[in-house]
């Protein structure tokens, strides 16, 4: 058992037991400690699953097949992302003509020996001179800015390092970025996450020099973000981290006129998509829960002057963005993608077919001739069509080859009631001849929270499962947005209860009508969706076999003292708002429901050392709360990768060697006899 100590915290009169709390400090000699037994005892345990090599060497075979990202367009060349197949990272590759000779721009496996150095993105230059790429160190969210000269390749001095949530934004000869203060040494280092500014930095400059366009100390936690305009005309500046929304700002650069603040609430989200002329775009859901387009006048640009373009209709308006003079608007019904092309003056051309049900990305500019978009479902892996919009015709343009047949599954939708009766979809999906015995093995997936959908989407990872009888069940829980914002907030503070009823709804669903049974359900989630899980295995242990929180939030009372937890408060609250949000969260807090002698479904928890968004403490202090609690029947494991993060950037090599011990962990404790 893990060592416990003497903390106690009190909330509004109420004493609360932290045994763990040391746990918190994942940087101790004593955590550290405490981190190789565990992994110590886990790495044993499933080096004795039998078929867990063979799942490895399947899920290998399965993922080496080339994957070639939607090609987008930049000063007459074409670029796109491919990996051939088990390279830990893709490479962008440049050629001059789609059909012409591709060669490497950028491979960024070669700026890291265990790949574990990740390209986040790659902005260029208006004049195609330069390139500013971005990278992510072992998974973190800090990034650091490079910059490319695009004829010889060759990398200037420029590098900026402690930028957070921000990519380059070009303006002639170089680029807005937003960043923390480094560190001082000998200064508490949590502090970084504070005062975020937007800085611009000139090519051939050091960091040192680069000038400081907008900060706001009034407001030190919040985030603050900039965008130009194609024709580098406007600077955007967005605020946000005070709600569910955001605030955008507006400033002339050809005029190097004021900032103008066009919002003054946190409650809608303002995101300009172009501008063309005096006029900009604006994808929004002000006054508008399913989201809507509305245009803004550059020289009376403030939100009271704003006109309805596209007007919100019953599906959620889910992206938009302009093509060849078009506008692209993708909408969700029933979390499945549809696309519409419209004329800028808002009138309805035409919808896109689909090939199927599934999810859709589309690769364009406003003055592009060509259009591109990328298309995914439970069972086919990124496809890339070409686009006519004068035929509204799609063409195949490029179709991964892979080791097994999609025809040989099937994707249902359903609809069930959840304990209030309000009707929540899932998508099911299946080898063809199932058999409705109660018997089936279940992996139930989903999030539920900050305005997230779960659109279908393809992984190898699920395919072993599947082709082995396995159902794979996603589900569109209350707190995302497949319904639009009135969605979103039935699953948010005092109202988030909804989101694990509908979670262990779906649950009994499908034990009610046959494709399963408590015995057969294993359960994974990430990030909220580890909370999910926990939450819910900890509600109902009796209706699951096996847990997978994943990264997950499982401190409710403390979450929002690490790092960027405080900005989740729009959804979940905080402990110490009120008496009655602090017994809320506490009701339901993963970490202080656990109760000792339950027999608890065997559970892996998965974290990593440098996730510095939800940071590892949360699935240190649960896993060492469940070994105490659990009666002993399930194991009760935990996972904690090296060199990784909150789960963007990792290598490929990583990828797999998890997924082969998550889904090894998950078949082997629902009693499959999987054949490979």
């Amino acid at each position: 058992m893990t060592e416990k100590v003497d903390t106690v915290d009190v909330y509004f009169g109420t004493e609360v037991a932290d045994p763990y709390r040391w746990l918190e400090n994942d940087t101790s000699s004593a955590t550290a400690a405490w981190v190789t037994a565990q992994n110590e005892v886990t790495n044993d345990y499933l080096a004795q699953i039998p078929f867990r090599q063979q799942l490895l060497d399947r899920l290998t075979s399965l993922t080496n097949y080339e994957k070639i990202g939607t090609p987008f367009k930049r000063n007459d060349k074409y670029y796109f992302f491919k990996n051939d197949g088990l390279q830990n990272q893709s490479v962008l590759y440049t050629q001059d003509t789609l059909d012409g000779e591709p060669t490497v721009f950028l491979d960024p496996n070669q700026l890291s020996t265990d790949g574990t150095v990740a390209l986040t993105g790659v902005r260029f230059s208006k004049d195609g001179k330069y390139a500013a790429y971005t990278i992510s160190r072992s998974g973190s969210d800090w990034t650091e800015i490079y910059v490319m000269d695009v004829a010889t390749r060759q990398l200037l001095d420029d590098h900026i390092q402690w930028a957070k949530f921000s990519g380059p934004s070009w303006e002639g000869d170089g680029f807005y970025y937003s960043a923390y203060d480094a560190p001082v040494e000998g200064k508490e280092f949590s502090n970084v996450n504070e005062n975020h500014k937007i800085y611009y930095h000139k090519i051939g400059t050091p960091q040192s020099s680069d000038k400081l366009v907008y900060q706001n100390p009034k407001e030190p936690k919040r985030f603050y973000s900039a965008s130009t305009s194609d024709d580098q005309r406007f600077l955007f500046i967005y605020e946000s981290g005070a709600g569910r929304g955001n605030n955008v700002f507006l400033k002339d650069l050809s005029k190097n006129g004021p900032v103008n603040q066009l919002t003054t609430d946190f409650d809608y989200q303002y995101y300009p998509i172009e501008v063309i002329g005096d006029k900009v775009y604006f994808f929004t859901n002000y006054n508008a829960p399913k989201y809507r387009i509305m245009v803004a006048d550059v020289n009376n640009p403030k939100l009271e002057n704003w006109t309805e373009l596209v007007p919100e209709s019953e599906s959620v308006l889910s992206g938009a963005q302009v093509i060849g003079g078009k506008l692209f608007l993708t909408y969700d019904k029933d979390a499945s993608n549809h696309a519409y092309v419209y004329n800028l003056d808002g009138t309805q051309i035409q919808e896109i077919e689909l090939p199927s049900l599934g999810s859709v990305g589309f690769s364009g500019d406003k003055d592009d001739e060509e259009c591109f978009y990328g298309f995914t479902s439970f069972t086919t892996p990124g496809a890339t069509y070409k686009y006519d919009m004068n035929t509204n015709t799609s063409e195949l343009y490029r179709a991964p080859k892979v080791e097994f047949n999609p025809e040989d599954f099937v994707t249902e939708q359903i609809f069930f009631p959840s304990k209030d009766g309000v009707k929540v979809p899932m998508f099911l999906t299946y080898k063809k001849g199932l058999k409705l015995d109660g018997k089936n093995p279940v992996l139930l997936y989903g999030y539920g929270g900050f305005a997230i959908s779960l659109n279908p989407s393809f992984s190898t990872a699920r395919i072993p499962f599947l082709e082995n009888g396995g159902i794979y069940a996603q589900v569109n829980l209350r707190g995302g947005n497949e319904y639009g914002e009135e969605w979103h907030v039935a699953g948010t503070k005092m109202q988030k209860q909804n989101v694990f009823n509908d979670f262990i709804s779906a649950a009994e669903y499908l034990v009610d009508n046959k494709y399963t049974n408590p015995s057969e359900i294993a359960i994974m989630g990430g990030s909220n969706g580890g909370l999910l899980v926990g939450a819910c295995m900890t509600q109902r242990p009796d209706l699951f076999q096996v847990a997978i929180p994943q990264v997950g939030v499982l401190d409710m009372l403390r979450y929002h003292k690490f790092t960027i937890g405080w900005n989740w408060a729009s959804d979940y609250g905080t402990s110490e708002e009120s008496p009655e949000m602090f017994e809320y969260l506490k009701a339901y807090s993963p970490l202080h429901n656990l109760e000792a002698g339950t027999k608890y479904p065997a559970t892996m928890i998965t974290t990593a050392d440098h996730d510095d968004r939800v940071v590892p403490a949360h699935s240190f202090k649960y896993a060492a709360a469940l070994q105490e609690a659990n009666d002993g029947t399930n194991p009760t494991l935990i996972r904690i990768e090296s060199k990784a993060g909150h789960g963007a950037g990792k290598p490929i090599s990583k990828v797999l060697e998890e997924q082969a011990d998550i889904y090894s962990f998950i078949m082997y404790n629902l009693d499959m006899k999987p054949q490979f």
